[in-house]
């Protein structure tokens, strides 16, 4: 069956957000005395809302709850993002010529504050036909329920999806929704190896998502 619906992720495939949001979380864990690990920007990427707040009230700060966490965290994001959005290149139009070839969904790891904001201000928010935050699931990625939820919006299977995706994380949960995966990878947070083998193709960036290399790749 061709593929029925087109399912972008929204962090390191749109919007070059992933430097902005550790600077974020690094400077918020430091000005509370906290401690940033090694590995805590590779965890928490594709965390939900939830699971990314309660990681760094739980392992790295003292004397904080998870909910002030992601209202201070989130409410800085979204004065940072009102300052420059750091859209990446042929975001616009990327969205616009898939939104002309089939309905477009997307799965992100943002809350719905700065989903709202990011598609507003690209102009393109009416394009999306499902919208899906991993804060409204039970579980972040790489866990499946973020494309599993797009796709029962859209009234299509998993399978009949093509994701557009960028990190390890996001690549595992979108394949385990069933769905073919072109992968973008961005070059300060590549994925691991056995991540990447998970997808179709891994293109150098969006001006390679076409029409005919979806047709191409979905079978």
């Amino acid at each position: 069956m061709p593929v029925q619906a087109i399912v972008f992720d929204l962090d390191g495939v749109l919007i070059d957000s992933e430097p902005m949001w550790e600077e974020v979380r690094r400077a918020y864990v430091a000005d509370r005395g906290g401690r940033w690990l090694p590995d805590t920007q590779e965890r928490l990427m594709g965390m939900s809302t939830n699971e990314w707040a309660d990681y760094l009230a739980t392992d790295l700060i003292d004397g904080v709850t998870a909910e002030q966490v992601a209202y201070e965290v989130i409410d800085q994001m979204l004065q940072r993002y009102e300052e420059e959005l750091p859209l990446l290149p042929g975001a616009e139009d990327a969205v616009r010529r898939m939104a002309d070839y089939r309905p477009l969904g997307l799965a992100s790891s943002s809350p719905r504050a700065l989903i709202e904001l990011v598609l507003g201000k690209l102009g393109v928010a009416g394009l999306f036909r499902a919208t899906v935050s991993t804060e409204e699931v039970d579980r972040g990625k790489p866990e499946p329920d973020g494309y599993l939820a797009v796709a029962a919006q859209l009234g299509v299977s998993g399978g009949d999806c093509v994701a557009i995706e960028d990190s390890a994380n996001g690549i595992r949960s979108a394949h385990a929704a069933g769905m073919t995966v072109i992968a973008i990878p961005r070059p300060a947070h590549p994925p691991a190896p056995d991540a990447l083998a998970l997808a179709a193709h891994v293109a150098d960036g969006l001006d390679e998502v076409t029409p005919d290399l979806v047709a191409v790749i979905h079978n």
